[in-house]
């Protein structure tokens, strides 16, 4: 498998004995949109800047990401995929590749 290249937004991730490249393109941000019943690009944005996601929002990133960076997983094999380092490992890998296609968060008013 090819190295996931950063300067394209792609982000590596291994889960069990395989390695992955998460990669949000236009396509698969069109993809979250659906699946997730935001209307638009902002309010995806908003939804994963709050922080707070439920399993089904993780297996359709995590889908999306995977499918965006080439692999042909549907949503059910990206449900079984193993956690191997945790869940923290999967949501920092996501917040990466979320950070790659929407950029930094501005930073909080004082």
């Amino acid at each position: 498998m090819t190295m996931a290249n950063r300067r394209r937004g792609e982000v590596p991730l291994t889960l069990g004995q395989e390695c992955y490249t998460l990669c949000l393109t236009l396509g698969a941000l069109a993809e979250l949109e659906d699946a997730l019943g935001a209307g638009d690009l902002a309010g995806l944005a908003e939804r994963f800047a709050g922080g707070r996601l439920a399993a089904r929002d993780v297996i359709a990133l995590l889908g999306a990401a995977l499918r965006g960076g080439g692999h042909a997983l549907d949503g059910e094999a990206v449900a079984r995929l193993p956690l191997s380092g945790g869940l923290a490992t999967v949501t920092s890998a996501l917040g990466e590749a979320l950070v790659a296609a929407f950029g930094e968060a501005p930073p909080a008013d004082p």
